[in-house]
């Protein structure tokens, strides 16, 4: 057997020397990224007009491997194993380091090229395949590809040592290249079926993350829950969030109209205000455990991580291509260890009981509870309050009354082309109060932005503190 597993990627859409524009590695350089377990080099044996190959080659140090917090965190515990030579979790999360913008579906200069499904052959080998080798075609397959498969030597020079338990794999179809990632990205440690690291909540939205937009149609898209989660408690969450999700409408048309109420907002610098109102009534709070419910892009999260007070993160959000471009912003894939276990993203619905919600010191609903419709605002807030219970909750939401100062906007027209409501301040003082009442929460308000003598100030927020256990 080979000494470092390999994966290749090949084109021949012409100039299929396009693909190092798409992959965002130049094919005359040697690029090489130092891992926690070891390198991964990527690197090109051909690059002309008619082909392109990438390939990525991983060379992984299996003391690294041991001796590292992997192994407190569920690695191998024996140094004798197969991770170092065949193709796993491990080449995943290589996958991440290396090609991690184009994985999200960005290209700095063929963006056009990078959302077009081209033909494209990935070969993969030697790969372990746990159980029936069946199971290669039946997750290739529904996804568009033609799938080979080859036996792996024990030893070439060696024929009558017969086969490895290992195998070759080719795909090949017309997809685009963050497509083909991101099903190697999940599928591979399916094949596997053996993780080398810790598995808990944070893979079901990396799983939710990695595999939006085709997951969720997938045939066996349960066989691929239970083997990529191994637990049944982490599985049935996953399937149950797929069943729930819903993207109500592409990434793209969402910053569009989240433009649209910037634009209004800019020349006050209200986003800013906003953020460091928060940030300040957090300080305050002194919690070091947090929520940043409806998180979105992770414009407050950037600014927690900065903040040492704040050792454990979590951001929630329904849309599974929004998170992906929060963790792509947030650069979750190249945080160091000690950084990188103080955040978390998850997918999720707000208007559902969520045991991963509870026992945070506080939780942020940033212009969020707007975009909700208002007969699912009761249910909303039996999560929050009644269920999730964290001690502080800071909330804040657009003022209705401030909106005839803001310059374009006209009689009844509300900032954003999503909100459903925008309240007035009385209004929205008896939401909280409401809701501090029945929770067992008192309730205080502040106003963000300059505060005008008869329309108030262009955004109000409401500090919950808990009262009752």
């Amino acid at each position: 057997m080979q000494d470092n597993m390999l994966l290749t990627i090949s084109t021949t859409h012409e100039p299929a020397s396009d693909l190092g524009f798409l992959l965002m590695k130049n094919p005359d350089n040697l690029h090489e990224v130092d891992l926690a377990f070891g390198k991964a080099t990527v690197f090109y044996p051909e690059a002309s007009a008619e082909k392109c190959t990438a390939a990525l080659m991983l060379d992984i140090d299996p003391v690294q491997l041991v001796r590292g917090k992997g192994r407190q965190r569920g690695a191998e515990d024996q140094y004798v194993n197969d991770r170092p030579y065949a193709a796993s979790s491990l080449l995943s999360v290589a996958l991440a380091r290396t090609f991690g913008t184009t994985l999200s579906g960005r290209s700095k200069h063929r963006q056009e090229l990078a959302e077009t499904p081209i033909e494209l052959e990935a070969k993969i080998s030697p790969l372990p395949v746990r159980g029936d080798r069946q199971i290669v075609a039946q997750l290739f397959e529904p996804l568009g590809y033609q799938v080979e498969t080859g036996s792996v030597p024990l030893d070439p020079q060696h024929p009558d040592w017969g086969d490895s338990p290992y195998i070759s794999l080719v795909v090949r179809g017309k997809q685009k290249i963050a497509d083909l990632l991101s099903h190697l990205y999940v599928l591979v440690p399916v094949l596997d079926a053996n993780k080398h690291y810790y598995i808990g909540d944070a893979e079901v939205e990396k799983l939710l993350r990695k595999g939006q937009g085709w997951l969720e149609e997938h045939p066996h898209k349960d066989l691929i829950a239970k083997r990529y989660l191994r637990f049944r408690s982490l599985s049935r969450a996953a399937l149950r969030q797929l069943e729930d999700s819903v993207e109500p409408e592409p990434a793209e048309e969402i910053a569009k109209k989240d433009e649209a109420e910037e634009v209004i907002e800019r020349p006050i610098h209200l986003n800013e205000q906003r953020m460091l109102s928060v940030l300040a009534e957090l300080e305050r709070s002194g919690a070091s455990s947090m929520l940043d419910l409806g998180c979105g892009e992770g414009k407050l999260l950037r600014r927690l991580i900065q903040q040492g007070q704040f050792q454990k993160i979590l951001g929630v959000e329904v849309s599974p291509q929004i998170l992906s471009i929060a963790a792509e912003r947030l650069k979750l894939e190249r945080m160091g260890d000690r950084q990188r276990e103080r955040i978390e993203l998850v997918q999720g619905s707000l208007v559902y009981r969520d045991d991963r919600l509870k026992g945070f010191d506080a939780a942020t609903v940033i212009e969020v509870i707007e975009h909700m419709d208002a007969e699912r605002l009761t249910a909303f807030s039996d999560a929050l309050f009644g269920y999730a219970r964290p001690n502080t909750v800071i909330m804040t939401t657009p003022n209705r009354e401030y909106n005839t100062l803001f310059e374009g906007l006209t009689e009844g027209v509300l900032r954003h082309p999503d909100h459903r409501f925008e309240w007035t301040r009385q209004e929205y003082e008896s939401y909280a109060v409401t809701c501090g009442d029945k929770y067992g929460y008192s309730v205080s308000f502040a106003p963000i932005g300059e505060v005008h003598p008869d329309h108030g100030a262009p955004t109000q927020m409401a500090i919950f503190k808990k009262t009752a256990g």
